[in-house]
């Protein structure tokens, strides 16, 4: 938010493109969401992708107002809500998942969606979002990016966009291949203390978390309201 602010009061758009600014936030942006993304798939600790995640997703904040293209600055401006609550929704699930069952690696997570299927359903609904498939709110920012590079002539940033969900993809989909199509393991050294209690989703857990989850596909089906907030920013 402080850098959009000096973005967008401090320099202005036609002084960031007169010096050329724009151009290298733009690289910058473009480097720090592919990278971080690479990180994230590297990573089989599910806290630490989701922060590798993060890096990533706040970079698409920083590319949209780089752009300094109306659709694109618009997509900068509602991913900070709809990353908020697609990605607390993540860490939530995370968190429920640590309660519950003690597990912290993905590699862990075989068979776990059947134990905790409330839990993982949210976590499938902020994986949506996170990659930019509809109806979820993540869609709508992309949708406006993609706008926004179109109209910005960019090839480069469209290029990085479309890797970038690849990757979202590439390290959000196994996780919930693993919790709904594969079995546990019972002999795996991975079960730690989680093989000696039973696996029982926590009603105070799953409550915000789907709400968070809701409040994404919400954001997703009705974005009117952000979207004109964000035109009256970038106005």
């Amino acid at each position: 938010f402080t850098v959009l602010r000096i973005i967008f009061f401090v320099f202005g758009a036609d002084l960031m493109m007169d010096i050329g600014v724009d151009v290298f936030v733009i690289t910058f942006a473009s480097f720090t969401i592919i990278t971080a993304s690479l990180l994230a798939l590297s990573r089989d600790n599910l806290k630490a992708r989701l922060a590798f995640s993060t890096i990533s997703q706040l970079s698409y904040i920083i590319l949209g107002a780089a752009l300094l293209t109306p659709s694109a600055m618009v997509g900068g401006i509602i991913h900070i809500t709809n990353h908020a609550f697609s990605k607390i929704t993540l860490f939530f699930c995370a968190g429920s998942i640590y309660v519950s069952s003690y597990k912290t690696k993905v590699s862990q997570l075989n068979g776990i969606g059947k134990k905790m299927p409330w839990t993982m359903a949210a976590f499938a609904i902020a994986t949506l979002s996170m990659i930019g498939i509809p109806p979820v709110s993540g869609f709508i920012t992309k949708w406006y990016l993609v706008i926004g590079s179109l109209e910005r002539h960019n090839l480069v940033v469209l290029i990085v966009l479309l890797v970038s969900s690849f990757l979202n993809a590439a390290y959000f989909v196994p996780i919930l291949y693993r919790a709904f199509f594969k079995e546990e393991n019972p002999n795996s050294e991975n079960l730690d203390l989680s093989e000696h209690k039973e696996i029982k989703e926590n009603p105070f857990l799953v409550v915000p978390l789907t709400l968070t989850a809701i409040v994404s596909v919400v954001l997703g089906l009705y974005p009117d309201f952000i979207v004109q907030i964000a035109e009256m920013v970038t106005k």
